[in-house]
C-alpha cells in the first residue's frame, strides 16, 4: 500500500473519472491502456495534458480555485494527516498559491495552457500536480 495512513478514495474517484473517457462508468481495455501509456510512458506535456483534465473537475476547459482546492485536498487526505510528506499549508492556500504563480491574466480561471506552462515553468509544481 503507497498511503498506508491515508484516504486515496476520494483521488481514486477523480483519476476515475479522468481515464473513463466516455463516461459510461467503466474504464474499458481501450481506455485501460491508453491511461497506463499517459502515466507510464508519455511525455511531459501529455501528462500535464491527462492532469489538467483530472483538474477539471466540471469539464468546462478550464479549472477554478474550487476545483484546484479540491483535488489538492484529495492529495492531502491521500498522503494522511501524519504523514511527514504533507505540505503545511492548507489545501485552499496550496490552491491559491498555485493560482498566483499561472494565472496569467488573473480571471481566476486556469487555461489548459496557463497550466501546462506553469507546470512546465516550474518543476516542483510540476512533480505535485502531475502523475
Amino acid at each position: 500500500m503507497f498511503f498506508p495512513s491515508g484516504n486515496a478514495e476520494e483521488f481514486c474517484d477523480h483519476v476515475f473519472r479522468t481515464f473513463d473517457m466516455d463516461k459510461n462508468g467503466y474504464i474499458d481495455f481501450k481506455e485501460f491502456l491508453l491511461a497506463i501509456d499517459v502515466t507510464s510512458s508519455g511525455t511531459p506535456e501529455e501528462k500535464l495534458k491527462w492532469a489538467f483534465r483530472m483538474y477539471d473537475v466540471d469539464g468546462n476547459g478550464v479549472i477554478d480555485i474550487q476545483e484546484m482546492t479540491k483535488i489538492v485536498q484529495a492529495i492531502y487526505d491521500m498522503l494522511g494527516a501524519c504523514s511527514s510528506n504533507r505540505p503545511a499549508d492548507s489545501a485552499e492556500e496550496r490552491a491559491k498559491n498555485i493560482f498566483a504563480k499561472m494565472d496569467e491574466n488573473n480571471d481566476g480561471q486556469l487555461t489548459q495552457e496557463e497550466f501546462l506552462k506553469g507546470c512546465l515553468q516550474d518543476e516542483e509544481l510540476s512533480k505535485m500536480l502531475a502523475p
